[in-house]
């Protein structure tokens, strides 16, 4: 058996080496700057325009948060946002970057935020590519993915139908793989071992408790994973986000020595310190990069699948918050847990060379104890245990989903069941493999999804513009809203006739 389980890691750590490696990192950040010119910068030239649209509609337009009727299967945006940053804002918010800080010296923070940069319009196209080809199920669900903008996006093109077939069968396949490792038994492995280390209670007992939990979540649908993970994610957000910002507040007088570090680090102008950093900028721009990507999924089709079963009429509505999605998770939550780091004392800001002999989450508890004492590895372990479990609801639906595309609506429960049934084994198992093999599916779902993004990129660009026309210059223009020309009706009808009643109430007024 330990032969078969050898052979089984040699392979796998090829395949990773591949996935994870600089040419696949090139692939991913190389479609983001694709997309950010083709659509003329949109993440900058219209800043102003998203950010009204997302994070500050959410205070002043109800239709964002308003929930659906019982009846309804669509989810509000709000609701789309925190389902996929449940899933995003997780262990690699923590572990990631005290992994990027501890690999490739704090440079690496630089090229997280360059990987952010780009990846917000990835995401954004997967979102637009997401709501333009999704369509219902027999439950009237919709349903909207990598799988569907492959098989009808790419399969529509000249010579490309059995190729577009056979890259959303793959990405399925892969997203439900993923489902289990990297986001069942890996997150649930993470709570575990922190709860038992902070607080001394037996993983089978955390497992147990989690199971049901989750059990009772998971197998109710969407709906009831949406209802929980937004009042779930911006609790958890914001009570990290505050005691973060305290550590970096109480260590000030750091922030220009730790900025300037940064930059030194991301160019290989530091001094050689030796240890495991090493001195050229190569380490710095890796892991960046890959705990870039690692954190906020852009690139990887995996946050789309949720997306798409919002309530929302425009694609490219919902691809802002698509944009928005990374620049919370990367640009804000990962930089303010490095500034945390990096000003502690527990890194030497000349060399790079980590201080503390702790790593992952450990070296953030770690942190957080310089100002808040043993509270601060007891707030860690919280903290990861929320971001983890939270992570563990948003993969759920997307392997429901992969599922669902492989295997029809009718047999959704057994993967349910089964994906809870997995947490258990997640709390007790020794996961070095196990979590391997799913971050190499993981990031095999990136493969066949950027194919399609890449393939489908012009599509992006026409309807990006066409929402520019109509709706920031105004001009009569006719909306492109689906590929499906019935939706596509459907969704007209339903903006004229909001248009009409907003008119009506402007007149009544």
């Amino acid at each position: 058996m330990e032969g078969i389980l050898s052979k089984v890691e040699i392979v796998n750590n090829a395949i990773n080496g591949f996935v994870w490696g600089l040419p696949m990192l090139i692939l991913l950040v190389g479609t983001g700057i694709l997309m950010t010119c083709l659509t003329k910068f949109f993440q900058i030239s219209h800043f102003k325009h998203w950010i009204k649209n997302t994070v500050g509609g959410i205070f002043k337009d109800s239709h964002v948060t308003a929930h659906t009727n019982k009846e309804d299967t669509q989810i509000s945006q709000f609701q789309s946002l925190c389902t996929a940053l449940a899933a995003t804002i997780g262990t690699g918010n923590i572990a990631g970057v005290a992994a990027a800080i501890a690999s490739g010296g704090p440079g690496a923070i630089f090229w997280m935020w360059i990987v952010a940069f780009f990846g917000m319009m990835t995401n954004f196209s997967e979102n637009v590519l997401g709501i333009y080809y999704r369509r219902r199920n027999e439950r009237n669900e919709w349903c909207g993915g990598a799988m569907y903008y492959l098989h009808d996006g790419l399969g529509s093109k000249p010579g490309c139908k059995h190729i577009g077939a056979f890259l959303a069968i793959l990405f399925s396949v892969f997203c439900v793989g993923a489902s289990f490792g990297i986001g069942n038994m890996g997150q649930v492995n993470s709570i575990a071992v922190n709860i038992k280390s902070a607080f001394g209670i037996p993983s089978i007992v955390t497992g147990i408790f989690l199971m049901i939990l989750g059990g009772l979540v998971i197998v109710g649908g969407l709906k009831r994973i949406a209802a929980v993970t937004e009042k779930l994610v911006p609790f958890m957000a914001i009570i990290y986000m505050i005691c973060a910002i305290i550590v970096c507040v109480v260590h000030i007088d750091q922030f220009s020595a730790v900025f300037i570090s940064i930059m030194k680090g991301a160019f290989g102008m530091r001094a050689v310190g030796g240890g495991i950093v090493g001195s050229g900028v190569a380490m710095a721009v890796q892991w960046g990069m890959k705990r870039g990507v690692f954190s906020n999924e852009a690139g990887l089709g995996s946050s789309v699948m949720v997306h798409s079963s919002s309530n929302v009429r425009e694609p490219v509505v919902q691809g802002m918050w698509g944009i928005f999605e990374v620049f919370a998770d990367t640009i804000i939550v990962c930089t303010i847990t490095a500034f945390a780091v990096l000003s502690s004392g527990l890194v030497d800001l000349d060399t790079g060379v980590v201080i503390s002999d702790q790593v992952s989450t450990a070296l953030v508890a770690e942190a957080f104890s310089t100002v808040f004492g043993k509270f601060g590895s007891a707030f860690i372990a919280i903290a990861i245990l929320l971001f983890a479990f939270s992570t563990t609801l948003g993969w759920s639906q997307y392997g429901s989903k992969g599922f669902e595309y492989l295997f029809g609506r009718k047999n959704i429960k057994f993967y349910q069941i089964v994906f809870v049934l997995f947490i258990v084994i997640g709390a007790t198992m020794d996961l070095s493999l196990a979590w391997d093999i799913s971050d190499t599916l993981n990031g095999m779902m990136a493969i066949p999804n950027l194919i399609g993004v890449i393939a489908l990129s012009g599509t992006v660009m026409k309807i990006t513009h066409n929402y520019v026309q109509r709706i920031i210059l105004h001009k009569d223009v006719k909306p492109m809203l689906s590929a499906l020309e019935d939706i596509q009706e459907l969704h007209e009808r339903e903006l004229k006739e909001k248009v009409e009643t907003s008119n009506k109430e402007s007149e009544t007024a």
